[in-house]
């Protein structure tokens, strides 16, 4: 589904990827591993087209999707792509709810429609007594639950995490973990996962080891 193709990336003089190859089959669930600094970040970036690589191409279904103007790129975005990291970001002034509509709406969905699509993402994320609770009124695991349906909401092929248990204590970190595998198995999404959590790597298909800007090894999980 997702391929980069001798994928490099400079910052300045500084080569944070360095000639990257990388498949991501549909339907899987693939973590990114390594020590800070690997590039792991950079990648899911590139990956997920919030940044362009100085070298190599990266295409979904075999499109070269670099010669994208920026409108047509975020069309793609916003109908194929989810993000989830660390920090939610989410809106504090808007509930729950109006949160999760936002890309609907951006999408330019019918408010309706994207509040029906938004109730129900949250009612199967157990969040249905918290949809018009503010940021500020939520635990961090709801919080994480929230920008998963937020991600969700326009059912993209692939959702890109990074570090989402990062900011949850063990317990939230591995319900989140169980999720993405659910979604995975309920929805048929596609997750490109980084992360330092061993127990989140291990539940992926395959895992993808990184160091110093190169992928060093895959191996598939026995989850």
């Amino acid at each position: 589904m997702i391929s980069g193709e001798n994928i490099s990336k400079f910052y300045g003089e500084l080569q944070v990827l360095k000639s990257v190859n990388i498949l991501i089959k549909n339907k899987e669930i693939v973590s990114i591993t390594g020590p800070s600094g690997a590039g792991k970040s950079t990648l899911l970036q590139l990956l997920g087209t919030l940044d362009e690589p100085n070298e190599g191409v990266v295409k979904y279904d075999e499109i070269d999707i670099s010669g994208y103007n920026s409108n047509q790129m975020a069309n793609f975005r916003n109908n194929t792509i989810g993000f989830i990291f660390q920090f939610h970001h989410l809106l504090p002034e808007f509930s729950a709810l109006e949160n999760v509509c936002m890309p609907a709406l951006i999408r330019g969905e019918k408010k309706n429609d994207a509040i029906q699509k938004a109730t129900d993402l949250l009612t199967k994320l157990d969040l249905k007594n918290r949809i018009h609770h503010k940021p500020n009124e939520l635990s961090g695991g709801e919080q994480q639950r929230v920008a998963v349906a937020r991600a969700l909401i326009n059912n993209p092929k692939v959702i890109f995490a990074d570090e989402p248990s990062g900011n949850l204590d063990t317990e939230n970190a591995n319900e989140l973990h169980r999720l993405f595998v659910q979604l995975r198995d309920e929805l048929g999404q596609t997750f490109v996962i980084v992360t330092h959590n061993n127990e989140l790597a291990s539940m992926a298909d395959r895992i993808l080891e990184m160091k110093d800007g190169k992928i060093i090894n895959s191996i598939t999980s026995n989850a």
